[in-house]
């Protein structure tokens, strides 16, 4: 069984980070929401609990019963979760004078094992509204702030830690080192929880659970389902048939580039080309939710089809992430849809078959070392998201062959540029990427591509006034999108460079028929989605 830390979350923006700082550290965790904790068995070696937006103070604040875990276990209390401490074990919490918020200088008060290693100055990033006025008397202060005198503090005979910072932000200069110490010296973890070992584990659970059972899968031929394909073939061979479907809304030469794909790796895969029963389905909606719905529709349509031709299929195979299953359990419910989705989750009912989900543990940087560590090929390790409807969603208003046509020329003169540019000294890879560039003559550069989360055109229902030949135009104007990010839910635009903009801005003017006009998207995530639609 694998040894685990277990996070509470009391509702915090960075409770997702926690769990991604002790994954890079090869300690395995999982989260949970406060008011859902899991039974604690001999696996669980140490729990944390997260910050929140409430204050201990609200009537409507988390109040959850520790006395299973406090005491009992290691126990790591950060921000909210160390005022609750305080709150309940007969400390007090107060409003601050002023919102404490921002990098603040952590001097180390007494020898604990949560500070080994660490400097006895160091910075840390605060982020709250309250601060601990009185610490239980069982407890010891062990750090301090010009501003906060009980920063962090330990439970007199006890293996339970609080700190009123949060250690898992890059603010907090040796934040990845406290959390070390925590899960490595204090629960005692072994930090084996590697993408080899996940591989292992993740293969004999899914031959005991499928037995000789057959399985479907719909590719997408994205990162995700990819990996899931994998890890399934690796584990029951003949037994997972994929079923990979072209809706017509594809970039270019892409159904066909990533069947050959396919192929060379042995999976069973069956390609569908539905792209009329797609663009029938289109035919007069220009509403972006309506588009998404009739996209996912005819998706699940043609997915059934295919599926039932099929024989003794018993499972379905989906690419879910840990991410989506966090969201799905999150402390406020699922999150109000700001766009609908489009996966094969939505299947009919009757189809009866069981869900397997390969990766639901795992975040998107791990579903790639996993991929990498499968032997499967970088190129499709290091494609960025793609969004299940596709280009339909990048057409804004209705969606025509030709706005897709012209679209997919731009689009690939865009991406080719990306990945065949080196990118500037001093820019890193995008979270999980590796370096693309020269691999076929074994260089290993880094391109733009390579430091981008996700980028793409787009094609706005929006004509201008042009002048070409001498002649006076009136054609397509297409935007220009790339972000960085680490899990889509929050992004910044990319600085690309100036010169590599005006080149691609030229060639696409230039070659693509019904374009006269290229913009450059410089909006972030909030207040914008990656996406216009």
């Amino acid at each position: 069984m694998t040894e685990k830390i277990v996070i509470l979350d009391f509702g915090s923006q960075l409770t997702q980070l926690i769990g991604r700082r002790l994954r890079e550290i090869n300690v395995y965790c999982e989260i949970y929401p406060y008011n859902k904790i899991p039974a604690l068995d001999e696996n669980v070696k140490g729990v944390i609990l997260s910050g929140s937006p409430f204050s201990v103070r609200d009537p409507k604040a988390p109040n959850p019963d520790l006395s299973a875990i406090k005491g009992k276990f290691p126990l790591l209390c950060i921000c909210y979760g160390a005022q609750y401490i305080a709150h309940t074990c007969g400390g007090s919490v107060n409003p601050s004078l002023a919102r404490e918020y921002g990098r603040a200088m952590l001097s180390i008060k007494s020898e604990s094992p949560l500070f080994a290693d660490i400097p006895q100055k160091s910075q840390v990033w605060m982020s709250h509204g309250d601060t601990i006025a009185q610490l239980p008397t069982n407890a010891t202060v062990i750090a301090s702030t010009d501003d906060v005198e009980n920063a962090a503090y330990q439970i007199d005979g006890e293996q339970t830690y609080c700190v009123q910072f949060h250690p898992e932000v890059f603010h907090s200069t040796y934040g990845h080192l406290m959390l070390s110490n925590f899960a490595l010296k204090i629960c005692g973890c072994s930090g084996d929880w590697t993408a080899d070992s996940f591989i292992d584990s993740c293969v004999a659970d899914l031959k005991a659970k499928i037995g000789n059972d057959n399985v479907i899968l719909g590719l997408s031929g994205g990162v995700d389902s990819t990996v899931a394909a994998v890890l399934l073939h690796k584990a029951i061979g003949s037994q997972l048939t994929c079923i990979f479907v072209d809706n017509g809304l594809l970039r270019k030469d892409e159904f066909s580039s990533v069947l050959a794909s396919y192929k060379d790796m042995g999976l069973n895969v069956i390609g569908v080309e539905a792209g009329k029963r797609f663009m029938d389905a289109l035919k007069g909606v220009s509403d972006p939710e309506q588009k998404r719905k009739a996209i996912g529709r005819t998706f699940i349509e043609v997915f059934d089809t295919e599926a039932k031709k099929i024989k003794n299929a018993s499972w379905l195979g989906q690419g879910t992430i840990y991410p989506d299953v966090i969201e799905s359990v999150s402390v406020n419910g699922p999150s109000s849809t700001i766009k609908s989705h489009h996966n094969v989750g939505g299947l009919p009912e009757e189809m009866n078959l069981k869900i397997v989900e390969p990766l639901r543990t795992l975040f998107k940087d791990e579903v790639r070392r996993v991929g990498r560590a499968l032997g499967i090929k970088n190129s499709l390790i290091s494609r960025h998201p793609f969004p299940g409807p596709g280009l339909g969603i990048r057409v804004l208003g209705e969606v025509s062959e030709e706005k897709l046509a012209i679209l997919r020329e731009a689009d690939a003169i865009y991406i080719n540029a990306l990945r065949n540019t080196p990118a500037p000294e001093g820019w890193q890879p995008a979270s999980g990427a590796a370096a693309t560039g020269g691999t076929e003559t074994g260089e290993g550069y880094l391109t733009l591509y390579d430091t981008i989360w996700q980028a793409g055109v787009i094609l706005p229902n929006v004509k201008s006034v042009g002048v070409m030949g001498d002649e006076r135009t009136f054609e397509y104007t297409v935007a220009l999108r790339a972000v960085v990010s680490t899990d889509g839910m929050t992004a910044d635009w990319v600085h690309l460079p100036y010169d590599f903009l005006a080149k691609v801005s030229n060639e696409i003017i230039n070659k693509v028929k019904g374009v006269n006009r290229v913009c450059y998207d410089i909006s972030s995530k909030p207040p914008a989605t990656i996406e216009w639609e």
